[in-house]
């Protein structure tokens, strides 16, 4: 998602006025040293944590390597939990790794350039940074990449408040993570840019815990994305396939599952009830959504970096 996502000061309003792109200042703090979790890299579910599904055996066999481009809210999130989990996170953003020593000692990331990341995320790779920034990363950064290694997008489009206006977004020739992806030159998997920050932080929960957040997984590589829906369940949340990157404008800012935190059934019957293919009135209206709680926001002084 959202070089870093949003580092704007923690503001106090309602639900439905703030975006998924987390509103909470600075990073919160893992509890856990490096050591520890390298210890503890045995126990990465949730506890109580029962069931076989496969995420169950990915965390138990498998310690990946991902690579984070951007650490803002999200990106800094994801750090966190997966190193919790016994990941080995690798975390860059746009000015340099000796800026992120506090991101470091709060998540237990390992900071490094965007390219090391991307270097080493042979596992995963999440690219989680203002959707304006897309075009400025190098145009090479993901040559090294395994062409197996699933790219995640988080982004959201905030005309009003940060990205400016982005013609092929304004038409609806493009879903967001289709413009993304077009500069990125590889495919991408879009999930987490409908959940807050700290949502990721604090509500993980085990697998078949009643009302568990679900959130959309879309992609147009099967292998890829269930991967990522893998890694969904390790986080503590239902992954549910969202269809095609053409489809993932149902989970976008506007749409009804947005920030939400929906349950997997609720979630379902919400995608199902929007169709697949976008109708102009349906592209207006969830534009005009967007726009009022954009406005809503800067009324309130909220501003997106």
């Amino acid at each position: 998602m959202p070089a870093a996502s949003p580092d704007h000061e923690r503001v106090f309003c309602t639900l439905l006025l703030t975006p998924p792109e987390p509103l909470s200042g600075g990073v919160a703090r893992s509890s856990h040293t490096k050591e520890e979790k390298k210890q503890n890299a045995h126990l990465r579910c949730l506890p109580p944590c029962t069931g076989t599904s496969p995420a169950h055996e990915l965390l138990n066999n498998a310690t990946m390597n991902i690579g984070i481009i951007g650490a803002g809210h999200i990106g800094s999130a994801l750090a966190m939990r997966l190193t919790d989990l016994g990941h080995q996170v690798y975390i860059a953003n746009s000015r340099g790794p000796e800026t992120l020593q506090d991101v470091e000692q709060k998540t237990g990331a390992q900071a490094v350039t965007a390219e090391e990341a991307a270097q080493h995320g042979t596992d995963l790779v999440v690219v989680t940074i203002p959707l304006k920034n897309i075009p400025d990363l190098p145009k090479d950064l993901l040559a090294s990449v395994p062409r197996e290694t699933p790219i995640i997008d988080t982004s959201n489009y905030y005309p009003m408040l940060r990205d400016g206006k982005i013609a092929e977004l304004e038409t609806g020739s493009l879903t967001e993570s289709e413009w993304v992806q077009q500069h990125l030159g590889r495919p991408v998997v879009k999930v987490f840019n409908n959940i807050y920050a700290h949502h990721i932080v604090e509500k993980g929960q085990p697998a078949g815990t009643p009302g568990r957040i679900s959130l959309p997984v879309a992609g147009d590589d099967a292998a890829a994305k269930q991967k990522v829906m893998q890694m969904v369940d390790e986080l503590g949340f239902d992954a549910v396939d969202a269809g095609t990157l053409h489809q993932s404008w149902r989970q976008q800012p506007g749409t009804p599952s947005y920030g939400a935190d929906m349950p997997a059934d609720k979630l379902r019957e919400n995608l199902q009830s929007l169709g697949t293919e976008r109708t102009e009135e349906q592209h207006k209206e969830f534009l005009a959504n967007h726009a009022k709680t954009e406005q809503a926001m800067a009324d309130q002084g909220i501003k997106l970096k």
